[in-house]
């Protein structure tokens, strides 16, 4: 290929490496020059061009990046179109990717205009996620090296592959001492099950029995009769030394203890065992809580069939340290949490005029026995969000009405034909108001009758600024809905929004902020605009509370 500075008159066939602008028009980088565009260029007075002209031997960017992306493909992986140098695999299943790292780096040290990136190893994939990129940097590559990195795949296949989830029996035991509360037990329970459902599992049973060698022992017997797949155990109690209660009861069950700790933190206390093929794990406390730590990396790979072993448990120290610490520094600053457990408010927004739904205001049709914007709003309280604020405009007395006697508060926008922006401000202000001390806020749009506060307790259990989430976002699938949670951080930046437009541009502004919340539901896209969409949800069955 030579690269460099072209007379107009000789420069057929070279690709642009800069945008040329003239009057009568504007040629974008990569464009391959014909007569044509040089006729034109030349008549507005361009005498030079600086570009590329690809020789023999050469292999043009686009045709370079799908040959490196179908190299390393493997299965599970789907191919995508190329573009401008670069070609995309994706997930096409959900899953783990399992990669060839030593095949990655040498294709990468064959030639620098040859470039593969790829999620970490071991990563947890949805359907249509990316997980790679294969990107030709200049605008073609020399087709020797590109066989050589043909040749590499090859011999290393599957470069990269995406393990698919395996519906497993999966068992849990939760010891008790006399102080356990069993609200904790039920949410330690319910927690573990959403970790389960977002791999594409779920639990089979539980067993709870007190916090003793003999009783774990009695229980673990019982498990194994029913011949499980994987058997997770919560102690009312962390594990100190392979001596304590829980790996005791393993051992003395036939079981072995593969190994005690794992350099990931949160995650410290986790133990890895066995019961002949039958993974056992001692979960860590921290497993009680939403947030990452170190056995959601053991459980995806366990889940999809990626075995794990002491080997692997000690290589996960690298990229280990999952919580924030007070020598990290912070993408933005961020004010402090009011107390421990974030204080965060809701605003449903129920001020829209229901155009498209005709005469008829939409959030006050009735589906399945009340009205559309009543289920929001119990939805809302459900997930345990106490300060609520509903932004009325359009036949405000009927959705007050509608919304009675519930604990919630009541603001009027005068101006809520102005647009939603305007609605979504009078929400945050009165809820600044109410709640000087709320650290965030969930916004709620009146017209999202299927979900449910399980769906919004996924949400709000996200929100975590000391771990740098500040908004939380629900995902389905890969793609983003709502009702997205805001911390008190973007209120000033949500008041300066205009227009019919709500916040979702702050959320592209502010990705180092965003946490993406998977839910198995395409409940947070469901918003009933027309008689139509009104009339196929009244004929079918209200959501599961997933």
């Amino acid at each position: 290929m030579k690269f460099g500075t072209f007379p107009i008159k000789g420069a057929e066939h070279v690709i642009l490496a800069h945008a040329v602008a003239t009057p009568t028009g504007r040629y974008k980088k990569g464009r391959q020059l014909t007569k044509t565009d040089l006729n034109a260029l030349q008549a507005a007075g361009v005498t030079e061009v600086m570009g590329a002209l690809l020789e023999p031997g050469d292999v043009a960017e686009d045709e370079a990046a799908e040959r490196l992306a179908r190299a390393v493909s493997g299965p599970g992986c789907t191919v995508t179109h190329p573009f401008t140098g670069r070609c995309n695999l994706t997930a096409s299943i959900p899953g783990i990717l399992t990669l060839n790292s030593q095949t990655v780096d040498a294709i990468n040290n064959v030639d620098e205009a040859i470039t593969l990136a790829t999620l970490a190893p071991y990563a947890a994939v949805e359907a249509g996620q990316t997980i790679a990129t294969a990107k030709i940097i200049p605008f073609s590559c020399r087709a020797a090296d590109l066989e050589l990195v043909e040749k590499t795949a090859k011999n290393a296949q599957p470069v990269m592959a995406v393990q698919p989830y395996k519906k497993k029996s999966i068992h849990l035991v939760s010891t008790v001492l006399p102080e356990t509360k069993i609200s904790v037990l039920d949410k330690s329970r319910d927690v573990l099950r959403q970790r389960l459902q977002q791999c594409h599992n779920d639990l089979a049973d539980e067993i709870r029995c007190s916090h003793t060698t003999p009783a774990l022992q009695e229980a673990l017997d019982t498990v194994m009769a029913r011949t499980p797949d994987l058997v997770l155990i919560f102690g009312a109690s962390a594990i100190t030394d392979r001596g304590d209660i829980i790996p005791a009861a393993i051992t003395a069950n036939g079981g072995e203890v593969a190994h005690m700790g794992m350099p990931v933190d949160p995650g410290n206390l986790l133990l890895l065992a066995h019961h002949g093929d039958v993974p056992v794990i001692g979960l860590p406390g921290c497993a009680r809580s939403p947030k990452l730590n170190g056995f959601d990396w053991v459980l995806e790979r366990l889940l999809a069939d990626v075995p794990v072993t002491k080997s692997d448990v000690v290589s996960m120290g690298v990229g280990g340290l999952l919580k924030e610490i007070p020598s990290r520094p912070q993408p933005r600053e961020e004010p402090p949490l009011t107390k421990d457990t974030p204080s965060i408010g809701a605003v449903i927004l129920a001020a829209g005029q229901s155009r498209r739904m005709g005469a008829v205001n939409k959030l006050l049709q009735n589906l399945d026995g009340k009205p559309m914007v009543r289920h929001v709003a119990d939805a809302v309280l459900g997930a345990g969000i106490t300060t609520v604020v509903v932004v009325t405009g359009h036949e405000s007395s009927e959705v007050e009405k509608a919304l009675a006697p519930l604990p919630v508060s009541f603001v009027h926008n005068p101006n809520y034909t102005d647009g939603l922006s305007s609605s979504l401000k009078t929400g945050i202000v009165t809820l600044r108001e109410n709640a000087p001390h709320t650290d965030a806020v969930l916004v709620c749009l009146g017209d999202m009758p299927r979900l449910t506060a399980a769906h919004l307790r996924q949400i709000v259990d996200a929100f975590d600024p000391s771990q740098g989430h500040r908004i939380v976002v629900p995902t389905h699938q890969g793609k983003r809905g709502n009702p997205v949670i805001w911390s008190r951080h973007f209120f000033d930046d949500i008041h300066a929004l205009k227009g019919d437009v709500g916040a979702r541009a702050l959320i592209g502004q502010n990705e180092d902020s965003v946490v993406d919340v998977p839910l198995n539901t395409e409940a947070i896209f469901l918003d009933i605009d027309t008689p139509d969409a009104l009339a196929r949800q009244r004929n079918e069955v209200s959501g599961d509370d997933r």
